[in-house]
């Protein structure tokens, strides 16, 4: 990418070479621009983007199950998909669980975007995964999504002997929302005396609702996510007023948190070339700065999703190197591949 200057005067950090021929296919098949009048007609498209588990599995070594599982107090049930390596049931030895939250900004999305991501775990590691449907905002504002969040991972804990997993070796997860949803759940049950988390995956995480950062402004109108859709995932989440407040609830912007100590071990990475690479570096010094157990990773040139957007270029395989990397040694899983 030539160096560019966006509407806010900054100039961005360039792209990665081989991530281009992404950036340039979607600039030639516009989207139109998410709005409070465009957000209902374009969840219908992008529910349909991704296959269902069962298609995307296809003939590989992983089992599948929807689940119907009870909701917060005085809300609906829950909709969850469960990935299992096949074969196992829970007579055999309990496996390691993620708990998957997807993507989408808190405003569009479903987990069957990410069956791809936890079905590769699944293979690659030998764990048990929970995709996690939530409510989406505005329809549902906050605290409905970290809720619905939440209850997934309650359930998965316990209910963990049901479904062949190990209570102890659970970690929450997930990527832009989902990761924002997974550090909100992790305060959560550190402050509700909930499930011991063994790790927070927090993928390009959304954390940090005032949009003030430099990364922030770097990426105004250029790359995937860009800042006037964050801005309106914050207005629909937590409402005109608290939008770009520093009085919002840290369940709904975990930046907001005062006290990151206590935390289950982070992995935090981000794109260099995304709007949310300072509030996640930011978020990391912070749980260092308590004596907490934090990796953090920056990749050079990548946007926001690079690694589902192009799963075959070097920077995607080396992202993954790493995720699995410290999953295996958070979850004990030692040489086993």
């Amino acid at each position: 990418m030539s160096a560019v200057t966006t509407p806010g005067g900054v100039i961005p950090v360039p792209f990665d070479p081989e991530l281009a021929p992404v950036l340039e296919y979607m600039a030639a098949s516009p989207q139109p621009p998410l709005s409070w009048e465009t957000l209902p007609a374009t969840r219908p498209g992008l529910a349909t983007m991704f296959p269902g588990p069962v298609e995307a599995i296809g003939g590989r070594a992983v089992d599948t199950e929807e689940r119907l599982i009870a909701g917060p107090a005085g809300a609906p049930d829950i909709e969850v998909t469960i990935f299992r390596p096949r074969g196992h049931t829970a007579a055999d030895a309990a496996l390691p669980a993620l708990v998957n939250i997807h993507g989408g900004g808190m405003i569009i999305g479903h987990r069957h975007w990410e069956s791809e991501r936890v079905i590769q775990l699944v293979l690659e590691l030998g764990v048990i995964a929970v995709n996690v449907e939530y409510r989406l905002a505005p329809e549902h504002p906050f605290p409905a999504g970290v809720e619905d969040c939440y209850a997934g991972v309650l359930w998965t804990a316990e209910h963990a002997a049901e479904i062949g997993a190990d209570p102890e070796r659970i970690v929450v997860m997930g990527g832009s929302a989902g990761g924002g949803f997974s550090a909100a759940v992790a305060l959560l049950a550190r402050d509700r005396g909930g499930p011991a988390l063994a790790g927070q995956l927090l993928l390009c995480p959304m954390l940090d609702n005032t949009n003030t950062t430099v990364a922030s402004h770097q990426y105004d109108g250029i790359g995937t996510w860009m800042r006037d859709a964050n801005l309106l995932a914050w207005r629909c989440v937590l409402g005109e007023e608290l939008a770009l407040s520093t009085a919002a609830s840290p369940y709904a912007a975990p930046s907001r948190a005062t006290d990151l100590s206590g935390l289950p071990p982070a992995f935090i990475e981000a794109g260099a070339a995304e709007m949310f690479r300072d509030e996640d570096v930011d978020y990391a010094t912070r749980i260092w700065a308590t004596g907490g157990n934090a990796e953090l990773h920056i990749w050079a040139g990548g946007f926001h999703g690079f690694d589902m957007y192009a799963p075959e270029s070097e920077l995607a395989r080396a992202a993954l190197d790493a995720r699995h990397s410290w999953l295996r040694r958070i979850l004990q899983l030692g040489g086993e591949r």
